[in-house]
């Protein structure tokens, strides 16, 4: 299968002034200590190495350039004197401009937090969907709660006091009743099938029609219904 060669675009050579126009206006630019290696470098290739150095060892020589070495390595830096001292109107005129910025970019910070603040609110607000359920769980609800009402508005009898304690007693007399039963027959069975393994319990209990708690008997155990305080037993006798 041919592929196609990667061709690269040349990059065009500067020689001459051109050259070293390029390099004094990057130096000025930077204001940085560089070397040869890392000019020609960040000129891309723009201006050969051998030249770069040699352009800065002539700009150095124009006073353009500041030259130092450290230990073995060159470095050139835009002259420093060469650099026009702002005027006094000038830089008093900048640091009002600078603090005019400063004061708008601090009533924009103010502005975006509040916005911030408004779209977060916003965020938390149910939608037109989510307020439609909402409205109608709530109708349902109230619905829900009109239709168990309605007996106390009319004229049917309402259950007394007395009949409540009276049915409250009853739940307490006839429940302990049966868990004293059900601790008879728990400890019956554990006797009568302790020989037997658990499948061959099962079957014999399905055999003998004995039907155990299910899940929702042992639900109801652990709800209040059934937590009675012992001082509450009526079957307890008084001294």
């Amino acid at each position: 299968m041919a592929t196609k060669a990667k061709t690269e675009a040349k990059v065009p050579i500067l020689k001459g002034q051109e050259a070293e126009d390029k390099i004094l206006e990057y130096m000025k630019r930077m204001n940085r200590p560089y070397g040869a290696v890392d000019v020609a470098a960040n000129l891309k290739g723009v201006v050969p190495k051998a030249a770069t150095q040699k352009i800065l060892v002539t700009l150095a020589e124009k006073g353009a350039l500041v030259q130092k070495t450290y230990g073995k390595t060159t470095f050139f830096v835009s002259n420093q004197a060469n650099i026009e001292a702002v005027p006094v109107e000038k830089f008093a005129a900048l640091e009002e401009e600078y603090k005019a910025i400063d004061e708008a970019n601090k009533l924009t910070a103010a502005e975006l937090r509040a916005s911030n603040a408004v779209l977060a609110k916003l965020k938390n607000t149910p939608t037109n969907l989510e307020l439609n359920d909402q409205i109608a769980a709530a109708e349902a609800r109230v619905a829900s709660l009109t239709a168990r009402l309605e007996p106390l508005r009319s004229d049917s009898p309402l259950i007394s006091a007395e009949e409540l304690d009276r049915m409250d007693a009853d739940w307490v007399k006839w429940r302990a009743e049966w868990v004293k039963r059900r601790k008879v027959f728990i400890t019956f069975w554990q006797t009568a099938t302790d020989i037997l393994s658990p499948q061959e319990a099962t079957t014999l209990a399905d055999d003998l029609g004995i039907e155990l708690d299910t899940d929702e008997h042992l639900n109801l155990e652990k709800t209040a219904l059934c937590q009675v305080p012992k001082s509450a037993n009526p079957l307890k006798r008084k001294r």
